[in-house]
Protein backbone atom coordinates (compact mmCIF):
# COMPACT_ATOMS: atom_id res chain seq x y z
CA UNK A 1 0.00 0.00 0.00
CA UNK A 2 1.47 3.22 -0.91
CA UNK A 3 0.54 5.12 2.49
CA UNK A 4 2.00 1.92 4.22
CA UNK A 5 5.52 2.30 2.40
CA UNK A 6 5.53 6.05 3.67
CA UNK A 7 4.01 4.93 7.32
CA UNK A 8 6.82 2.28 7.65
CA UNK A 9 9.54 4.89 6.62
CA UNK A 10 8.33 7.81 9.00
CA UNK A 11 7.61 5.07 11.98
CA UNK A 12 11.25 4.01 11.09
CA UNK A 13 12.74 6.87 11.74
CA UNK A 14 10.75 8.34 14.73
CA UNK A 15 11.57 4.58 16.45
CA UNK A 16 15.36 5.68 16.34
CA UNK A 17 14.40 8.99 18.12
CA UNK A 18 11.80 7.66 20.58
CA UNK A 19 13.12 4.09 21.25
CA UNK A 20 9.54 2.93 20.68
CA UNK A 21 9.14 -0.03 17.94
CA UNK A 22 8.08 1.40 14.68
CA UNK A 23 4.89 -0.96 14.74
CA UNK A 24 3.88 1.26 17.73
CA UNK A 25 4.07 4.01 15.52
CA UNK A 26 2.18 3.05 12.62
CA UNK A 27 -1.46 3.95 13.75
CA UNK A 28 -0.25 7.19 15.14
CA UNK A 29 0.86 8.85 11.77
CA UNK A 30 -2.08 9.63 9.47
CA UNK A 31 -2.44 11.31 6.33
CA UNK A 32 -4.14 14.42 6.62
CA UNK A 33 -6.90 15.62 4.65
CA UNK A 34 -6.44 17.82 1.53
CA UNK A 35 -7.41 21.51 2.07
CA UNK A 36 -8.77 23.75 -0.69
CA UNK A 37 -6.92 26.90 0.89
CA UNK A 38 -3.66 25.89 1.08
CA UNK A 39 -0.43 23.46 0.92
CA UNK A 40 -0.82 20.64 3.12
CA UNK A 41 2.05 18.03 4.34
CA UNK A 42 1.13 14.50 3.58
CA UNK A 43 1.49 12.93 6.93
CA UNK A 44 1.34 13.81 10.56
CA UNK A 45 1.91 12.59 13.77
CA UNK A 46 0.21 13.69 16.87
CA UNK A 47 2.40 14.24 19.54
CA UNK A 48 -0.46 13.04 22.58
CA UNK A 49 -0.15 9.67 21.13
CA UNK A 50 3.03 9.06 21.31
CA UNK A 51 3.75 10.30 24.87
CA UNK A 52 0.88 8.34 25.83
CA UNK A 53 2.89 5.25 24.61
CA UNK A 54 6.10 6.66 26.06
CA UNK A 55 5.55 8.13 29.22
CA UNK A 56 2.54 10.27 31.25
CA UNK A 57 5.05 12.39 33.02
CA UNK A 58 5.23 14.71 30.06
CA UNK A 59 1.26 15.09 29.37
CA UNK A 60 1.22 18.20 30.93
CA UNK A 61 4.27 20.19 28.45
CA UNK A 62 3.30 21.72 26.19
CA UNK A 63 2.39 19.93 23.46
CA UNK A 64 3.55 22.58 20.79
CA UNK A 65 7.01 22.69 22.78
CA UNK A 66 7.09 18.77 22.50
CA UNK A 67 6.06 18.49 18.41
CA UNK A 68 9.14 21.47 17.67
CA UNK A 69 11.57 19.59 20.11
CA UNK A 70 10.76 16.10 18.02
CA UNK A 71 10.63 17.45 14.65
CA UNK A 72 14.13 19.05 15.26
CA UNK A 73 15.85 15.85 16.22
CA UNK A 74 14.33 14.46 12.56
CA UNK A 75 15.95 14.44 9.64
CA UNK A 76 14.65 14.95 5.76
CA UNK A 77 15.65 11.84 4.01
CA UNK A 78 15.26 10.39 0.22
CA UNK A 79 11.50 9.89 1.26
CA UNK A 80 10.84 12.69 3.28
CA UNK A 81 11.38 16.43 1.78
CA UNK A 82 10.46 18.54 4.50
CA UNK A 83 9.68 17.90 8.37
CA UNK A 84 7.81 20.75 10.27
CA UNK A 85 5.88 21.26 13.47
CA UNK A 86 2.04 22.10 14.02
CA UNK A 87 -0.20 22.62 16.93
CA UNK A 88 0.52 18.86 18.92
CA UNK A 89 1.56 17.62 15.61
CA UNK A 90 4.88 17.07 13.63
CA UNK A 91 4.31 17.03 9.68
CA UNK A 92 5.97 15.26 6.99
CA UNK A 93 6.13 16.06 3.27
CA UNK A 94 6.90 13.44 0.52
CA UNK A 95 9.01 13.90 -1.56
CA UNK A 96 6.98 15.10 -4.89
CA UNK A 97 7.53 12.16 -7.68
CA UNK A 98 8.00 9.49 -5.33
CA UNK A 99 4.72 10.22 -3.90
CA UNK A 100 3.37 10.02 -7.33
CA UNK A 101 5.16 7.47 -8.76
CA UNK A 102 4.48 5.30 -5.21
CA UNK A 103 0.21 5.91 -5.68
CA UNK A 104 0.02 5.54 -9.47
CA UNK A 105 1.95 2.10 -9.16
CA UNK A 106 0.06 1.40 -6.02
CA UNK A 107 -3.22 2.11 -7.50
CA UNK A 108 -2.48 0.27 -10.77
CA UNK A 109 -1.02 -2.81 -9.28
CA UNK A 110 -3.26 -3.45 -6.27
CA UNK A 111 -6.76 -2.67 -8.57
CA UNK A 112 -9.97 -3.34 -6.79
CA UNK A 113 -7.89 -4.32 -3.52
CA UNK A 114 -6.59 -0.90 -3.54
CA UNK A 115 -6.61 0.04 0.35
CA UNK A 116 -7.21 -2.97 1.36
CA UNK A 117 -3.68 -4.56 1.47
CA UNK A 118 -2.76 -1.82 4.13
CA UNK A 119 -0.75 -2.68 7.21
CA UNK A 120 -3.91 -0.84 9.25
CA UNK A 121 -5.86 -4.15 8.50
CA UNK A 122 -2.40 -6.63 9.30
CA UNK A 123 -3.46 -7.01 13.01
CA UNK A 124 -7.08 -7.75 12.17
CA UNK A 125 -7.84 -11.41 12.35
CA UNK A 126 -10.26 -12.56 9.18
CA UNK A 127 -13.67 -14.05 10.62
CA UNK A 128 -17.04 -15.69 9.49
CA UNK A 129 -19.93 -12.96 9.96
CA UNK A 130 -23.56 -13.51 9.44
CA UNK A 131 -25.42 -10.62 8.79
CA UNK A 132 -29.43 -10.65 9.25
CA UNK A 133 -30.74 -7.63 6.76
CA UNK A 134 -33.83 -6.20 4.64
CA UNK A 135 -36.09 -8.83 6.31
CA UNK A 136 -39.71 -8.06 5.13
CA UNK A 137 -42.74 -9.43 6.28
CA UNK A 138 -44.72 -11.34 3.47
CA UNK A 139 -48.20 -9.68 2.33
CA UNK A 140 -47.08 -6.54 4.16
CA UNK A 141 -45.39 -3.23 2.80
CA UNK A 142 -41.90 -3.30 1.88
CA UNK A 143 -41.72 -0.05 3.99
CA UNK A 144 -38.93 2.41 3.77
CA UNK A 145 -37.11 0.77 6.99
CA UNK A 146 -36.73 -2.22 4.91
CA UNK A 147 -34.96 -0.28 2.12
CA UNK A 148 -32.29 0.81 4.07
CA UNK A 149 -32.15 -2.32 5.93
CA UNK A 150 -31.31 -4.18 2.34
CA UNK A 151 -28.74 -1.61 1.64
CA UNK A 152 -26.66 -0.80 5.07
CA UNK A 153 -26.58 -4.63 5.13
CA UNK A 154 -25.47 -4.92 1.98
CA UNK A 155 -22.95 -2.40 2.67
CA UNK A 156 -21.27 -4.24 5.44
CA UNK A 157 -21.37 -7.32 3.80
CA UNK A 158 -19.69 -5.69 0.81
CA UNK A 159 -17.30 -4.00 2.95
CA UNK A 160 -16.61 -7.47 4.87
CA UNK A 161 -15.75 -9.58 2.05
CA UNK A 162 -13.51 -6.80 0.71
CA UNK A 163 -11.64 -6.60 3.44
CA UNK A 164 -11.03 -10.81 2.94
CA UNK A 165 -14.08 -11.97 5.92
CA UNK A 166 -16.43 -14.80 4.85
CA UNK A 167 -19.82 -13.69 4.67
CA UNK A 168 -23.64 -15.25 5.36
CA UNK A 169 -26.25 -13.08 3.84
CA UNK A 170 -29.38 -13.95 5.50
CA UNK A 171 -32.83 -12.26 4.51
CA UNK A 172 -34.75 -13.96 7.72
CA UNK A 173 -38.69 -12.54 6.48
CA UNK A 174 -42.18 -12.47 8.43
CA UNK A 175 -43.65 -15.49 6.96
CA UNK A 176 -45.69 -16.96 9.83
CA UNK A 177 -48.15 -15.86 12.26
CA UNK A 178 -51.72 -15.11 13.10
CA UNK A 179 -51.10 -12.38 9.52
CA UNK A 180 -50.99 -15.68 8.12
CA UNK A 181 -54.25 -17.33 9.05
CA UNK A 182 -56.18 -14.10 7.70
CA UNK A 183 -54.70 -13.70 4.43
CA UNK A 184 -55.41 -17.81 4.12
CA UNK A 185 -58.78 -16.74 4.96
CA UNK A 186 -58.48 -13.97 2.78
CA UNK A 187 -57.29 -15.57 -0.27
CA UNK A 188 -60.19 -18.19 0.00
CA UNK A 189 -62.35 -15.05 -0.31
CA UNK A 190 -60.48 -12.64 -2.48
CA UNK A 191 -57.78 -13.95 -4.16
CA UNK A 192 -56.93 -14.85 -7.85
CA UNK A 193 -54.81 -17.18 -8.78
CA UNK A 194 -53.20 -15.29 -11.86
CA UNK A 195 -52.94 -12.28 -10.15
CA UNK A 196 -51.11 -14.23 -7.36
CA UNK A 197 -48.48 -15.81 -10.07
CA UNK A 198 -48.19 -12.24 -12.14
CA UNK A 199 -47.98 -9.68 -9.05
CA UNK A 200 -47.49 -11.68 -5.45
CA UNK A 201 -46.69 -9.13 -3.36
CA UNK A 202 -48.91 -6.45 -4.66
CA UNK A 203 -51.88 -9.42 -5.15
CA UNK A 204 -51.10 -10.51 -1.46
CA UNK A 205 -50.89 -6.98 0.28
CA UNK A 206 -54.44 -5.86 -2.07
CA UNK A 207 -55.90 -9.35 -0.22
CA UNK A 208 -54.70 -8.47 3.41
CA UNK A 209 -56.07 -5.10 3.03
CA UNK A 210 -59.74 -6.67 2.23
CA UNK A 211 -59.92 -8.99 4.54
CA UNK A 212 -58.30 -6.40 7.34
CA UNK A 213 -61.52 -4.46 7.00
CA UNK A 214 -62.95 -7.32 8.68
CA UNK A 215 -60.67 -8.64 10.79
CA UNK A 216 -62.43 -7.54 13.46
CA UNK A 217 -65.71 -10.02 12.84
CA UNK A 218 -65.89 -12.65 14.84
CA UNK A 219 -66.99 -15.35 12.20
CA UNK A 220 -63.15 -14.27 10.53
CA UNK A 221 -61.80 -14.09 13.69
CA UNK A 222 -62.33 -17.76 13.82
CA UNK A 223 -62.02 -18.72 10.68
CA UNK A 224 -58.52 -16.87 10.45
CA UNK A 225 -57.65 -18.98 14.00
CA UNK A 226 -58.59 -22.18 12.37
CA UNK A 227 -56.64 -21.69 9.31
CA UNK A 228 -53.56 -20.91 11.04
CA UNK A 229 -53.95 -23.71 13.66
CA UNK A 230 -54.34 -26.04 10.56
CA UNK A 231 -51.44 -24.30 8.82
CA UNK A 232 -48.93 -25.38 12.88
CA UNK A 233 -50.88 -28.59 12.77
CA UNK A 234 -48.73 -28.87 9.25
CA UNK A 235 -52.30 -29.96 7.32
CA UNK A 236 -51.30 -30.66 3.70
CA UNK A 237 -53.54 -28.25 1.69
CA UNK A 238 -53.33 -25.37 4.20
CA UNK A 239 -49.52 -25.57 3.70
CA UNK A 240 -48.84 -26.18 0.32
CA UNK A 241 -51.73 -22.32 0.00
CA UNK A 242 -48.95 -21.07 2.15
CA UNK A 243 -46.19 -22.39 0.36
CA UNK A 244 -47.04 -21.11 -2.93
CA UNK A 245 -47.13 -17.59 -1.51
CA UNK A 246 -44.00 -17.45 0.41
CA UNK A 247 -42.35 -19.14 -2.81
CA UNK A 248 -43.52 -16.70 -5.24
CA UNK A 249 -42.93 -13.55 -2.88
CA UNK A 250 -39.45 -14.71 -2.69
CA UNK A 251 -39.23 -15.06 -6.14
CA UNK A 252 -40.33 -11.47 -6.82
CA UNK A 253 -38.16 -10.74 -4.08
CA UNK A 254 -34.69 -12.05 -5.93
CA UNK A 255 -36.05 -10.35 -8.79
CA UNK A 256 -36.05 -7.07 -7.35
CA UNK A 257 -33.06 -6.83 -5.14
CA UNK A 258 -31.38 -7.87 -8.54
CA UNK A 259 -32.14 -4.41 -10.10
CA UNK A 260 -29.93 -3.36 -6.08
CA UNK A 261 -27.54 -5.55 -6.94
CA UNK A 262 -28.26 -7.10 -3.50
CA UNK A 263 -28.38 -10.80 -3.07
CA UNK A 264 -28.73 -13.07 -0.06
CA UNK A 265 -27.05 -16.50 1.07
CA UNK A 266 -30.35 -17.95 2.61
CA UNK A 267 -33.80 -16.94 2.72
CA UNK A 268 -34.63 -18.21 6.57
CA UNK A 269 -38.06 -17.13 8.62
CA UNK A 270 -40.30 -17.40 11.33
CA UNK A 271 -41.53 -20.94 10.03
CA UNK A 272 -37.86 -22.42 10.19
CA UNK A 273 -37.82 -22.49 13.86
CA UNK A 274 -41.76 -23.47 15.01
CA UNK A 275 -40.29 -27.30 16.44
CA UNK A 276 -36.72 -25.29 17.52
CA UNK A 277 -38.57 -22.94 19.68
CA UNK A 278 -40.18 -25.37 21.93
CA UNK A 279 -36.95 -27.05 22.67
CA UNK A 280 -35.76 -22.76 23.72
CA UNK A 281 -38.62 -23.05 26.19
CA UNK A 282 -37.57 -26.23 27.30
CA UNK A 283 -34.00 -24.72 27.83
CA UNK A 284 -35.49 -21.81 29.45
CA UNK A 285 -37.43 -23.41 32.01
CA UNK A 286 -34.65 -26.47 32.70
CA UNK A 287 -32.45 -23.12 34.14
CA UNK A 288 -34.79 -21.95 36.04
CA UNK A 289 -35.39 -18.86 33.27
CA UNK A 290 -38.64 -18.93 32.30
CA UNK A 291 -41.55 -17.33 34.62
CA UNK A 292 -45.16 -17.43 34.54
CA UNK A 293 -47.34 -14.23 35.38
CA UNK A 294 -50.49 -14.62 36.95
CA UNK A 295 -52.17 -14.66 33.45
CA UNK A 296 -49.94 -17.45 32.20
CA UNK A 297 -47.63 -15.35 29.73
CA UNK A 298 -44.01 -16.81 29.86
CA UNK A 299 -41.22 -13.90 30.83
CA UNK A 300 -37.67 -14.16 31.76
CA UNK A 301 -36.37 -11.70 34.26
CA UNK A 302 -33.36 -9.26 32.99
CA UNK A 303 -33.16 -7.26 35.86
CA UNK A 304 -29.59 -7.55 37.93
CA UNK A 305 -31.45 -7.38 41.54
CA UNK A 306 -33.96 -10.28 40.16
CA UNK A 307 -37.25 -7.63 41.19
CA UNK A 308 -38.67 -7.89 37.92
CA UNK A 309 -37.83 -4.62 37.03
CA UNK A 310 -36.74 -5.50 33.42
CA UNK A 311 -38.06 -8.72 32.22
CA UNK A 312 -38.86 -9.46 28.43
CA UNK A 313 -42.03 -11.72 27.34
CA UNK A 314 -41.19 -14.62 25.61
CA UNK A 315 -44.30 -16.20 25.17
CA UNK A 316 -48.02 -15.68 24.91
CA UNK A 317 -50.47 -17.07 27.50
CA UNK A 318 -51.65 -19.63 24.95
CA UNK A 319 -48.68 -20.88 24.63
CA UNK A 320 -47.75 -19.69 21.26
CA UNK A 321 -44.71 -17.41 20.07
CA UNK A 322 -44.74 -13.44 19.61
CA UNK A 323 -43.67 -13.55 16.34
CA UNK A 324 -43.69 -9.89 14.74
CA UNK A 325 -44.21 -7.94 18.10
CA UNK A 326 -40.79 -6.15 19.71
CA UNK A 327 -40.80 -8.68 22.53
CA UNK A 328 -38.14 -11.29 22.17
CA UNK A 329 -40.30 -14.39 21.44
CA UNK A 330 -38.31 -17.76 21.71
CA UNK A 331 -38.61 -18.06 17.64
CA UNK A 332 -35.59 -15.48 18.02
CA UNK A 333 -33.97 -16.83 20.42
CA UNK A 334 -34.34 -20.25 18.61
CA UNK A 335 -32.87 -18.63 15.21
CA UNK A 336 -29.88 -17.32 16.87
CA UNK A 337 -28.85 -20.79 18.45
CA UNK A 338 -29.62 -22.90 15.65
CA UNK A 339 -27.40 -19.94 13.24
CA UNK A 340 -24.41 -20.39 15.66
CA UNK A 341 -24.46 -24.68 15.06
CA UNK A 342 -24.97 -24.20 11.84
CA UNK A 343 -22.13 -21.70 10.78
CA UNK A 344 -19.99 -21.37 13.88
CA UNK A 345 -19.92 -17.46 13.50
CA UNK A 346 -17.18 -14.84 14.89
CA UNK A 347 -19.83 -12.21 14.67
CA UNK A 348 -23.73 -12.23 14.20
CA UNK A 349 -24.88 -8.37 12.87
CA UNK A 350 -28.85 -7.30 12.74
CA UNK A 351 -29.70 -4.61 11.01
CA UNK A 352 -32.78 -2.84 11.63
CA UNK A 353 -34.35 0.07 12.70
CA UNK A 354 -33.70 1.99 15.80
CA UNK A 355 -36.68 1.59 17.16
CA UNK A 356 -35.75 -2.26 17.84
CA UNK A 357 -33.02 -1.35 19.60
CA UNK A 358 -34.52 -2.86 23.39
CA UNK A 359 -35.37 -5.74 21.46
CA UNK A 360 -31.88 -6.93 20.10
CA UNK A 361 -30.68 -5.40 23.81
CA UNK A 362 -32.90 -7.92 25.57
CA UNK A 363 -32.07 -10.96 23.15
CA UNK A 364 -28.79 -11.41 23.37
CA UNK A 365 -29.32 -10.84 27.07
CA UNK A 366 -31.29 -13.89 27.07
CA UNK A 367 -28.61 -15.83 25.08
CA UNK A 368 -25.88 -14.93 27.71
CA UNK A 369 -28.11 -15.92 30.70
CA UNK A 370 -29.16 -19.13 28.80
CA UNK A 371 -25.01 -19.91 28.97
CA UNK A 372 -24.04 -18.63 25.79
CA UNK A 373 -21.20 -16.55 25.59
CA UNK A 374 -20.92 -15.94 22.03
CA UNK A 375 -24.13 -13.37 22.48
CA UNK A 376 -20.98 -10.88 23.54
CA UNK A 377 -20.24 -10.93 19.65
CA UNK A 378 -23.73 -10.42 18.24
CA UNK A 379 -24.32 -6.60 17.12
CA UNK A 380 -27.08 -4.43 16.54
CA UNK A 381 -26.69 -2.13 13.64
CA UNK A 382 -29.43 0.54 13.79
CA UNK A 383 -30.34 3.37 11.79
CA UNK A 384 -32.93 6.03 11.96
CA UNK A 385 -36.29 6.44 9.99
CA UNK A 386 -36.45 8.21 6.88
CA UNK A 387 -39.45 11.24 6.48
CA UNK A 388 -41.27 12.17 3.07
CA UNK A 389 -40.32 9.63 0.81
CA UNK A 390 -43.57 9.78 -1.37
CA UNK A 391 -43.83 9.11 -5.43
CA UNK A 392 -45.50 10.93 -7.64
CA UNK A 393 -48.79 8.62 -6.91
CA UNK A 394 -48.40 9.32 -3.14
CA UNK A 395 -47.50 6.97 -0.05
CA UNK A 396 -44.66 4.28 -1.17
CA UNK A 397 -46.02 1.39 -0.35
CA UNK A 398 -43.31 -1.27 -1.96
CA UNK A 399 -39.74 -1.28 -2.66
CA UNK A 400 -40.65 -1.14 -6.53
CA UNK A 401 -42.05 1.83 -6.46
CA UNK A 402 -39.38 3.95 -5.21
CA UNK A 403 -37.36 2.32 -7.85
CA UNK A 404 -39.27 3.06 -10.26
CA UNK A 405 -39.42 6.34 -9.49
CA UNK A 406 -35.98 7.12 -9.21
CA UNK A 407 -35.55 5.49 -12.37
CA UNK A 408 -38.14 7.81 -14.51
CA UNK A 409 -37.36 10.94 -12.42
CA UNK A 410 -33.50 10.81 -13.59
CA UNK A 411 -34.94 9.20 -17.26
CA UNK A 412 -36.34 12.96 -17.49
CA UNK A 413 -33.26 14.47 -16.03
CA UNK A 414 -31.04 13.03 -18.84
CA UNK A 415 -33.97 13.43 -21.60
CA UNK A 416 -33.39 17.10 -20.90
CA UNK A 417 -29.63 17.19 -21.48
CA UNK A 418 -28.24 16.74 -24.85
CA UNK A 419 -25.57 13.95 -24.31
CA UNK A 420 -28.22 11.43 -23.64
CA UNK A 421 -28.93 11.02 -27.13
CA UNK A 422 -25.88 9.14 -27.28
CA UNK A 423 -26.10 6.86 -24.25
CA UNK A 424 -26.85 3.18 -25.37
CA UNK A 425 -28.93 2.22 -23.06
CA UNK A 426 -30.12 5.44 -20.85
CA UNK A 427 -33.38 3.69 -19.03
CA UNK A 428 -30.29 0.97 -17.67
CA UNK A 429 -28.30 4.16 -16.90
CA UNK A 430 -30.89 6.13 -15.55
CA UNK A 431 -31.92 3.14 -13.34
CA UNK A 432 -28.29 2.77 -12.02
CA UNK A 433 -27.95 6.73 -11.27
CA UNK A 434 -31.02 6.30 -10.10
CA UNK A 435 -30.11 4.24 -7.11
CA UNK A 436 -26.82 6.12 -6.64
CA UNK A 437 -29.02 9.33 -5.99
CA UNK A 438 -31.10 7.02 -3.54
CA UNK A 439 -27.89 5.75 -1.91
CA UNK A 440 -26.25 8.74 -1.68
CA UNK A 441 -28.67 10.46 0.00
CA UNK A 442 -29.19 8.16 2.68
CA UNK A 443 -25.48 7.45 3.97
CA UNK A 444 -24.18 10.56 3.89
CA UNK A 445 -25.40 11.18 8.05
CA UNK A 446 -25.00 8.99 10.69
CA UNK A 447 -27.10 6.21 10.03
CA UNK A 448 -28.89 6.54 13.57
CA UNK A 449 -30.07 9.81 12.39
CA UNK A 450 -33.26 10.54 10.61
CA UNK A 451 -33.83 12.23 7.65
CA UNK A 452 -36.12 14.06 5.57
CA UNK A 453 -36.22 12.69 1.88
CA UNK A 454 -35.82 15.03 -1.14
CA UNK A 455 -36.10 13.59 -4.70
CA UNK A 456 -34.76 16.97 -5.80
CA UNK A 457 -31.91 17.42 -3.73
CA UNK A 458 -30.97 13.24 -4.31
CA UNK A 459 -31.08 13.71 -8.25
CA UNK A 460 -28.87 16.79 -8.39
CA UNK A 461 -26.46 16.82 -11.06
CA UNK A 462 -24.04 19.41 -8.75
CA UNK A 463 -23.33 18.84 -5.12
CA UNK A 464 -23.02 16.21 -2.75
CA UNK A 465 -25.05 13.60 -5.07
CA UNK A 466 -24.93 10.00 -6.02
CA UNK A 467 -25.77 11.54 -9.30
CA UNK A 468 -22.37 13.74 -9.22
CA UNK A 469 -20.52 10.80 -8.45
CA UNK A 470 -21.68 8.73 -11.21
CA UNK A 471 -21.28 11.98 -13.82
CA UNK A 472 -17.41 11.98 -12.51
CA UNK A 473 -16.93 8.56 -12.92
CA UNK A 474 -18.57 8.58 -16.12
CA UNK A 475 -16.86 11.63 -17.04
CA UNK A 476 -12.81 10.29 -16.65
CA UNK A 477 -14.75 6.69 -18.26
CA UNK A 478 -14.97 8.98 -21.83
CA UNK A 479 -11.41 10.85 -20.84
CA UNK A 480 -9.62 7.33 -21.23
CA UNK A 481 -11.84 5.95 -23.68
CA UNK A 482 -11.30 9.54 -26.10
CA UNK A 483 -7.61 9.33 -25.51
CA UNK A 484 -6.73 5.45 -24.83
CA UNK A 485 -5.24 4.03 -21.88
CA UNK A 486 -2.46 5.05 -20.21
CA UNK A 487 0.26 2.92 -19.37
CA UNK A 488 2.26 3.44 -16.75
CA UNK A 489 5.55 2.35 -17.70
CA UNK A 490 6.34 5.21 -19.38
CA UNK A 491 5.19 8.11 -17.63
CA UNK A 492 7.56 11.02 -16.76
CA UNK A 493 6.20 11.63 -13.30
CA UNK A 494 7.50 15.01 -13.05
CA UNK A 495 4.71 16.10 -15.00
CA UNK A 496 2.78 16.20 -11.93
CA UNK A 497 3.78 18.67 -9.77
CA UNK A 498 0.67 21.24 -10.28
CA UNK A 499 -0.65 21.96 -6.90
CA UNK A 500 -4.37 20.67 -8.62
CA UNK A 501 -2.42 16.92 -9.39
CA UNK A 502 -0.57 16.45 -5.71
CA UNK A 503 -4.14 17.08 -4.04
CA UNK A 504 -5.52 13.98 -6.08
CA UNK A 505 -1.99 12.45 -5.12
CA UNK A 506 -2.46 13.02 -1.29
CA UNK A 507 -6.16 12.24 -1.08
CA UNK A 508 -5.79 9.10 -2.74
CA UNK A 509 -3.22 8.09 0.19
CA UNK A 510 -5.67 8.52 2.50
CA UNK A 511 -7.88 5.92 1.02
CA UNK A 512 -6.96 2.67 3.36
CA UNK A 513 -7.70 5.04 6.67
CA UNK A 514 -10.95 5.94 5.30
CA UNK A 515 -11.27 1.90 4.62
CA UNK A 516 -10.28 1.54 8.26
CA UNK A 517 -12.27 3.72 10.14
CA UNK A 518 -15.39 2.35 8.35
CA UNK A 519 -14.21 -0.85 9.31
CA UNK A 520 -14.44 -0.19 12.47
CA UNK A 521 -17.77 1.40 13.22
CA UNK A 522 -19.27 0.08 10.33
CA UNK A 523 -20.77 3.87 8.88
CA UNK A 524 -20.44 4.42 5.28
CA UNK A 525 -20.48 8.46 5.70
CA UNK A 526 -17.05 8.15 5.92
CA UNK A 527 -16.38 6.34 2.17
CA UNK A 528 -19.04 8.42 0.88
CA UNK A 529 -17.45 11.33 2.28
CA UNK A 530 -14.04 10.60 0.73
CA UNK A 531 -15.75 9.72 -2.73
CA UNK A 532 -17.40 13.17 -2.47
CA UNK A 533 -13.88 15.06 -1.91
CA UNK A 534 -12.11 12.66 -4.73
CA UNK A 535 -15.33 13.65 -7.07
CA UNK A 536 -14.74 17.25 -6.22
CA UNK A 537 -10.69 17.11 -6.63
CA UNK A 538 -11.08 15.06 -9.55
CA UNK A 539 -13.03 17.60 -11.43
CA UNK A 540 -11.13 20.53 -10.60
CA UNK A 541 -8.05 18.51 -11.73
CA UNK A 542 -10.28 17.97 -15.34
CA UNK A 543 -10.53 21.66 -15.73
CA UNK A 544 -6.88 22.59 -14.63
CA UNK A 545 -4.80 19.51 -16.27
CA UNK A 546 -6.17 19.10 -19.83
CA UNK A 547 -5.18 15.96 -21.78
CA UNK A 548 -5.89 17.42 -24.86
CA UNK A 549 -3.46 19.68 -26.74
CA UNK A 550 -0.85 18.75 -23.96
CA UNK A 551 2.57 17.58 -24.63
CA UNK A 552 2.89 13.53 -24.79
CA UNK A 553 4.38 13.08 -21.70
CA UNK A 554 2.54 15.36 -20.06
CA UNK A 555 -0.51 13.94 -21.43
CA UNK A 556 0.30 10.24 -20.13
CA UNK A 557 1.47 11.50 -16.79
CA UNK A 558 -2.63 13.28 -16.19
CA UNK A 559 -4.61 10.03 -18.01
CA UNK A 560 -2.87 8.29 -15.49
CA UNK A 561 -3.84 10.64 -12.75
CA UNK A 562 -7.46 10.48 -14.12
CA UNK A 563 -7.39 6.56 -14.55
CA UNK A 564 -6.13 6.31 -10.94
CA UNK A 565 -8.69 8.73 -9.60
CA UNK A 566 -11.67 6.65 -11.35
CA UNK A 567 -10.20 3.52 -10.31
CA UNK A 568 -10.73 3.82 -6.57
CA UNK A 569 -13.70 5.99 -7.57
CA UNK A 570 -15.21 2.76 -8.80
CA UNK A 571 -13.91 0.91 -5.68
CA UNK A 572 -15.57 3.15 -3.42
CA UNK A 573 -18.67 3.02 -5.57
CA UNK A 574 -18.97 -0.92 -5.41
CA UNK A 575 -18.74 -1.01 -1.80
CA UNK A 576 -21.40 1.18 -1.09
CA UNK A 577 -23.96 -1.04 -3.35
CA UNK A 578 -23.67 1.42 -6.61
CA UNK A 579 -22.98 0.12 -10.06
CA UNK A 580 -20.54 2.72 -11.77
CA UNK A 581 -21.86 3.97 -15.45
CA UNK A 582 -19.42 4.79 -18.53
CA UNK A 583 -21.89 6.95 -20.06
CA UNK A 584 -24.18 10.15 -19.46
Amino acid sequence: MAAGSFRRSIASQLSKVLDLPPENLIKSISAVPVSKKRHVADFQLSIASVIESSSSDCLAQDLHLQAQQLAERLKCDSVVSEISAGPGTVNFTINRELLAKTVLQQVWKDGSEYGVKSELFSTVPRQKAVIEFSSPNIAKKFHIGHLRSTIVGNFIANLKVVLGHEVVRINYLGDWGMQFGLLGVGFQSFGNKEKLKSSPLQHLFEVYVQINKTAEDENTKKLAKDFFRKLEEHDEQTLSIWKQFRDLSIEEYIRIYKRLGVHFDEYSGESFYQEKAQEVLKMLEDKGLLQKTVKGTGIVDLSEKKDLSTFSTVMRSDGTSLYITRQVSQIDLAAAIDRMKKHSWDTMIYVTDKSQSNHFQHLFQILKLMGYDWAERCQHVSFGLVQGMKTRRGEVIFLEDVLNEARSRMLQNMTSTKTTKEIQDPVETAEKVGLAALIIQDFRGLLSSDYQFSWDRALQSRGDTGVFLQYTHARLHSLEQMHGTAELTDVNVACLLEPDAISVLQHLLRYDEVLYRSSQDLQPKHIVSYLLTLSHLAAVAHKTLPVKGSAPDVAQARLCLFHAARSVLANGMKLLGITPVTQM
